[in-house]
């Protein structure tokens, strides 16, 4: 099993608003996906411009089967993107 964890901060402001759309419908696509067990969205109610990406995936094919698919290709990677920050947090859990 794959566990990640993504760290989102918006560059501006502005773009809050449209980025958290943005992320629900990817939210939503991505949960659909072969392989996806859990793919949560949270948005900071301390710091507005962060969202935090919580997925878990059936295994490393299935990572990359979603970097093909629709939500990484046309919402993700193209409009999310360019306007955050990101830092990504692969992780193993622990029993």
């Amino acid at each position: 099993m794959i566990y990640l964890t993504i760290l989102l901060t918006t560059k501006d402001t502005a773009d809050v608003p449209k980025i958290r759309d943005l992320l629900v419908q990817a939210m939503h696509k991505s949960r659909a996906e072969p392989g996806c067990l859990r793919f949560d969205v949270y948005h900071s109610t301390a710091e507005p411009r962060r969202f935090t990406l919580v997925e878990h995936w059936a295994s490393q094919e299935a990572v990359e089967a979603h970097r093909l698919a629709e939500a990484y290709t046309t919402i993700y990677k193209p409009q999310v993107m360019p306007l955050v920050d990101r830092e990504g947090h692969p992780a193993e859990f622990l029993q």
